[in-house]
This record gives structure tokens, sequence and C-alpha cells, in this order.
């Protein structure tokens, strides 16, 4: 929470203590203040109060400002890297003077206090990051790449060369150079012990088994019946390469996306997922090149449901990437793997697609995707349910649907669809040919006769002579 007047003081102290907040008083010793520093910075951040005491958060205030402001900044430059935060500043509230100190989301180190010990929030205490934990934290914030890591037991062979060089091949200015050099300049191999190696990278993009060496670097499709988990649903485990995992849920995205036919305002009939096929790759995309493969045993989880698609992939947000700025903040855990996907074009480097998933959102009249962070994990989901008309977003007249009844006449397939064509908002009329495009293999004459049986039952009205005629909805 950004503390911007007393309301919001009041309220963080109305609140307790908790996993983003903290108080102390004047005079508390420097290596405590550095403690809860540290504990925000590799956390979630946190707000500090001081001149504050006591579990109800009695006020009893600072006296001395300038030197309380002193004594948290070296509390803060005390840290292994030096913490840098924006400069406290003094409040006042129920006549006493509080200063207010606040750690954002998303540091971009690892904090250590002085002694070595690395600490994070963890409800009301300041607990001891595990050797996982903390190098799992070092990964997701840049100081240690997993991708760089050579593979525990795998060797030259366990690549497959025949996709390592048409990668290569397909590589610009690259037509002379050898495979393995590419991918010794790419980080996929790395020498070591007069060795050529090949990196977790490596397997990942490359290797012929990669789910031997990383377990869990896996996509689990799944396609449920209803809005929640239940007995009855289609489900694909999706292994091999990363770039083979993308085009094989493409495939799955395509077989179990349902789909629905409109007609164009050309009167072409156009076929169309419930959610942009663009957008609903671009999600799968983004959970490969950015999740946190250092995390054994759990994958990418893609689940459609009824009302919505949820990607949910292993590790939080990496290095300053936080909810609040996802749209317009970069930062990759995984740039030899997004540099290499974008070699093949899978993506654009110089983007990560959520803009773009946002946007073809909106041109399908579709709510905007909505970002979580969960536990131990990060999750988008798309809604296939149309903005109301109260939205940030005008929401576009429904096609309709008439099921062979207008106007308690039954019509035929082909009436309907010219019926659907002038009820769009760009149509006020339709001729002979406009519904001949529709169904190129129906007789010219079937085609009159619809039109002229929809002019018998006042549905339509005739307009025109000969060549010039043309039909519009019957005034009743």
């Amino acid at each position: 929470m950004k503390v911007v007047n007393v309301d919001d003081i009041a309220l963080l102290l109305k609140q307790g203590h908790n996993h983003q907040t903290d108080w102390f008083a004047e005079h508390t010793p420097s290596q405590t203040l550095a403690e809860t520093l540290a504990a925000f910075a590799n956390s979630h951040g946190g707000t500090i109060l001081i001149g504050v005491i006591g579990q109800n958060g009695i006020i009893n205030g600072v006296q001395d400002v300038d030197t309380t402001i002193d004594h948290v900044l070296e509390a803060a430059l005390s840290l292994d890297p030096p913490l840098i935060i924006s400069m406290p500043r003094q409040v006042r509230l129920k006549n006493k003077t509080l200063v207010v100190v606040q750690v954002p989301s998303g540091m971009p180190y690892v904090y250590a206090l002085n002694d070595g010990r690395y600490l994070y929030r963890e409800d009301t205490q300041n607990s001891p990051l595990n050797p996982r934990d903390l190098r799992r934290l070092m990964i997701e914030r840049g100081q240690i790449n997993f991708e760089t890591e050579v593979v525990s037991g795998a060797s030259f062979d366990d690549l497959d060369w025949n996709k390592a060089g048409e990668y290569v091949s397909n590589l610009r200015g690259t037509s002379d150079a050898k495979t393995e050099d590419v991918l010794l300049q790419r980080g996929c191999l790395v020498q070591q012990d007069g060795r050529t190696r090949p990196t977790n990278a490596g397997i990942l993009l490359f290797g012929r088994d990669p789910q031997r060496f990383i377990h869990g670097s896996e996509i689990t499709a799944v396609r449920f019946a209803g809005e929640a988990m239940g007995d009855t649903f289609t489900r694909q485990d999706i292994i091999g390469s990363l770039p083979d995992q993308i085009r094989r849920a493409e495939t799955f995205l395509r077989d179990n996306l349902r789909k629905g036919v409109h007609l164009s305002t050309t009167m072409t009939r156009e076929e169309s997922y419930e959610y942009p096929m663009e957008a609903a790759r671009e999600l799968v995309v983004n959970a490969v090149a950015h999740r946190d493969y250092s995390i054994i045993g759990d994958g990418i989880r893609l689940f459609i449901f009824s009302n919505r698609m949820s990607v949910t992939s292993p590790g939080g947000l990496a290095g300053p990437v936080t909810i609040a700025n996802i749209k317009d903040e970069r930062f990759s855990r995984n740039p030899i793997i997004v540099q290499v996907l974008s070699d093949m074009g899978f993506i654009e480097r110089l983007g990560y697609g959520v803009d773009r998933v946002i946007a073809l959102m909106r041109e399908k009249n579709l709510h905007e995707p909505t970002f979580e962070e969960t536990n131990g994990g990060f999750r988008v989901e798309l809604y296939n349910r149309n903005v109301s008309d109260e939205g940030s977003h005008p929401t576009a007249p429904a096609t309709p649907v008439f099921n062979g009844i207008y106007n308690n006449v039954a019509i035929n397939p082909r009436q309907e669809a010219a019926l659907i064509y002038l009820h769009e908002e760009a149509n006020t009329r339709i001729t002979n040919s406009d519904l001949q495009s529709l169904f190129p293999d129906v007789h010219a004459e079937t085609i009159r006769r619809d039109l002229a049986g929809l002019v018998e039952k006042n549905i339509l009205q005739k307009k025109g002579q000969k060549r010039g005629s043309y039909y519009v909805l019957a005034e009743n």
C-alpha cells in the first residue's frame, strides 16, 4: 500500500502488524530496522512507521526527525547490496510527528544483512530464507541464471542436433557458422573442464528428452466441460522441447476452443474462436518463455473452462515486474530462451505480449485479461463474456440468432443468413448477389425465391427494378 496521507496511516495502524506493515519506536537499533527493511525488500515491499509503539499501535511520536531519517537510511545502506529507497518523510498524526519509510515491491536484488543472513517477511515476522527459496529468489531477480547452469548428467549427445542445425541454418548471418559455435554463443552450450556441455537452456530448447533432466518442464492442457474442474474433461500432457511444446499447445487450443460462425459485413461466413487465437497463443508462449524452470515438479497449466481460459506458470513475476506495472515493465528471467524463441519467430524480442493480448481482447469486445500472483506461481485468465454497456469499452451489438423463426414465421437457413446480415449495424440493404456470395453452391433461382419468400411473409420489402433491385427490412 502506498501511503499518501494521514488517512492511509490511520488505516495501517487499524489493520495492525502484517506482511507489509511494521512500526518501531524512535530509538530502535539499526540492526532491527535493517532486518525489517531487508525482509520487506526480499518479499513484496512494505511500510515502516517510526514513532509508534506496542502491539496496538500507540503513537508516541518522533522528537528528532532528521536524526531518525539518517538512522533509517544508514540501516538501508548497511544491507548487501545497499538498499536504495525513497527519502523517508514526516507526517503529523494526532499532534505527533511520525516518520514514514516505504520499501517498494519488485526490488531488483536479494538483500543480505551485514552478518550474511537473508530474511523475508512471513506474516508479522522476519524469517530466514532457506537455501532453496533463496536460490529461487535470486533466479527470479536475475542474480543467478538457471539457464546457463550445466545440466547434471547431460552430455553433447543429449541434444537433437538436427533441430539445432535447422535453427542455425535459418538464422541470418550464420550461413557459414558451425552449429556448435552458434549454440555456444547463444548460451545453450558451455565449455567446462575441456568438454562441451549443454546448459539448462540448451536442453530445454534442443534436448532429445528435456523432461528427463528438468522435471516439471511440460504443459498440462485440459478442457473442462463447466466453469470449474470436474469429472468430464479432455487432457493432454505436452512434453518435448520448448518449440515443440508451443506448437502442440497451439494444436490443443485449435482443437478445444469453441468456434462460432457469423456473417461479415461483406456477407462472407467467418469462423472465430471464443478467444482471439493470437491472444490465447501469446499467453502460452509467454508462459513457456518466462516461467521459472528451477522449480522442480511443477509445470505450466493450460486450463480451458466454459467461461474462461487460464494459464498458470511456476514462479512469481521476475525482477522488478509487478501486477501494477506488468503492462509497462520489461524483464526476463530467461533471456537465452527468449532470444532463441524470438529467432524462431515465436515472440517479438522487444515485447512480451501483454499489451498485444489486451489489444486483441479489446478488438473482440472481450474483457481485458486478469493477472494474479498465486502461491509460487503466476496466472493469467481470459474471459469469453462481452464487456458490459457500463464498461470502459462500448459493447458492439450482438449478432442475432433466430433459430429458424422470425416474428413467429418459419424461415430457412439462407433466409436467416439474409436477416442476420440486415440486422448488422453497417447493413441496410441486401441484394441477390450478396446472398449468392454467401451460398455460392446454391442456384441463383433458389436465392431469388428465398428473398421473394421473405417479401411474401412481410419480412422484407423489395426496392428498385431488375438489376437495380434490393431488399430492406419491412416496416412493421
